[in-house]
């Protein structure tokens, strides 16, 4: 069992065809639209039909605002080392922190040949990718001094000037199977990048245990290398093989593959709008919460320290969540969090005493524990975000006294569960219910319309959370305009922190409003 307590990441791997060239962009701009991480484009520079992948990365990132982009993964043979670092930081700086570069040794040697590239062995592409990742570190490192030199067997430097930095810590994927390149993934690299259809079974344990012996052996911690890993597959009503099944199925398997195997990225290969829907809005929010669950549960996990654990903010911000003990049938136990009515900020985004209230509760009423259960699990979906709320904060003061960039805050707070749930009422109910059914097959939109048609009653209160959901999505962009504005103007830290004390008046008070109204209703009307 490997779980390295890695945040869950999901992302697209698309065909950079260029038959079509407004349809491949549109796949990526759908892929952020749908709440997805990460947008990947295979790279093979000797493949007329495809579109340049760098030129492609390029284009993508000015058509989008919040995902993460990578080549899945860099052809090196055909990408000197040191040009390649300075491409890879200028489009993370114009980006706002937003490029992640995947890297391969090599292959389809003909094809390379053909296009000007030297023909390597496999223990050749080994030490050339280790002297690239060399170059380009060096390259990156603008604050050291003196000229970059590496005098490697595959690649040399004598001396060319450091830079341009990236906008943030920019992490380096390899794309590995064998073990020397699972050795030195261990030993120098930020993630593991294979492919699910190229391993056999036992191959993710196999490799994990080379690349945590190499790493430790190089004095780092396992879990400062992300698993990342290609997948595929196909949605259908019916059970099929791996990955090929409804939704539920998915998830299931792809949790195990988080909590045995450590994956901490998820990549869908596929070029289907559909898919990539039901990955971002069936999917990935079901699999983020068992895996939260689960860890919650006190399972052992390897954080890695290359990911900033940030700690709770002061008491007087916003505290962590407390642990809540698990509900027994009997009276009705489940407590809301209480609004202590502290504010940050001067402003407010709607009027609190306006918010109506539902049916008052039958003190005579039991409940038995799967009951109580709904109620308890929103409230740990809550305590989840009051912690990532927590986090924000502690970012903010990371960049307030100069230990990471805007763009890293910007990357983190990115990758966060509030922001890829988007608060909109869509992807918001359909991961809460998806959990709390057990996975019960509903469509977008289910949980307010079966309350509202369960209890008219609560009618009012229903209409009221979904437009604070909105409300919420455009507090929470202002916060990431803010870390942008930041990022070009560093005198803008007060207005920065502005922004990040209104999303915590706004979402600490809806959540302890919607745990007020909900949490008995979810158990009195059956909604699971």
């Amino acid at each position: 069992m490997s779980d390295y307590g890695h945040d869950l990441v999901f992302g697209s791997f698309t065909t950079p065809g260029n038959d079509d060239p407004d349809r491949t962009v549109g796949l990526a701009v759908l892929a952020e639209q749908v709440g997805l991480d990460l947008v990947t484009f295979q790279d093979h520079p000797y493949q007329p039909r495809f579109l340049d992948t760098w030129t492609l990365l390029s284009f993508v990132a000015a058509r989008t605002d919040r995902v993460h982009l990578s080549a899945n993964v860099t052809n090196l043979p055909l990408r000197p080392p040191a040009v390649l670092a300075r491409s890879v930081a200028s489009l993370d700086l114009l980006s706002g922190g937003r490029v992640a570069l995947g890297l391969g040794a090599g292959a389809f040697w003909d094809a390379i040949e053909a296009m000007g590239g030297r023909r390597l062995t496999p223990g050749q592409g080994v030490r050339a990718l280790e002297e690239a990742v060399d170059v380009i570190r060096q390259m990156w490192d603008a604050q050291a001094r003196g000229g970059v030199r590496v005098d490697g067997e595959f690649h040399r430097v004598v001396g060319a000037k450091r830079g341009p930095a990236p906008a943030h810590a920019v992490p380096i994927w390899l794309g590995a199977y064998k073990p020397r390149m699972l050795a030195l993934t261990g030993r120098r690299a930020d993630g593991w990048l294979p492919s699910l259809d190229y391993l056999q079974p036992g191959d993710l344990a196999r490799g994990n245990k080379i690349i945590d012996d190499a790493a430790q052996e190089a004095g780092r911690s396992p879990g400062d290398v992300r698993r990342l890993l290609n997948i595929s597959g196909t949605f259908s009503p019916a059970g099929g093989g791996r990955l090929h099944g409804p939704a539920e199925q998915w998830v299931r398997e792809l949790v195990e593959l988080a909590l045995s195997d450590g994956v901490g990225t998820f990549i869908l290969a596929s070029d289907d709008p559909d898919d990539l829907r039901r990955f971002a809005g069936e999917v990935a929010p079901a699999v983020r919460e068992l895996v939260a669950a689960e860890r919650d549960s006190g399972a052992p996990s390897a954080r890695t320290p290359a990911e900033p654990v940030v700690a709770a903010a002061p008491a007087a911000v916003v505290a962590p969540p407390a642990r809540r003990a698990r509900v027994t049938g009997g009276a009705f136990a489940v407590v809301p969090t209480p609004d202590d009515g502290r504010r940050l900020s001067d402003r407010q985004v709607w009027d609190e005493s306006a918010r109506p209230t539902g049916p008052a509760p039958d003190p005579t009423r039991t409940y038995t524990a799967h009951e109580q259960a709904n109620g308890h699990h929103l409230v740990q979906v809550h305590d989840g975000l009051r912690g990532e709320l927590a986090q924000i904060h502690d970012l903010i003061e990371q960049v307030a006294a100069g230990e990471i960039d805007a763009g890293t805050a910007r990357s983190h707070i990115n990758t966060m569960t509030m922001r890829q749930n988007r608060w909109t009422l869509g992807a918001y109910c359909e991961s809460y219910c998806r959990i709390v059914t057990t996975h019960h097959t509903i469509e977008d939109q289910a949980l307010f319309p079966r309350l509202r048609q369960a209890d008219p009653r609560l009618r009012p209160v229903v209409d009221r959370l979904e437009q604070e959901h909105h409300v919420i999505h455009e507090v929470l962009e202002g916060v990431d305009k803010a870390l942008v504005a930041y990022v070009g103007a560093p005198d803008g830290l007060a207005e920065l922190r502005a922004a990040v004390n209104l999303l915590t008046d706004a979402l600490l008070s809806h959540l302890s409003y919607e745990e007020r109204e909900l949490v008995e209703p979810l158990a009195r009307l059956g909604v699971s």
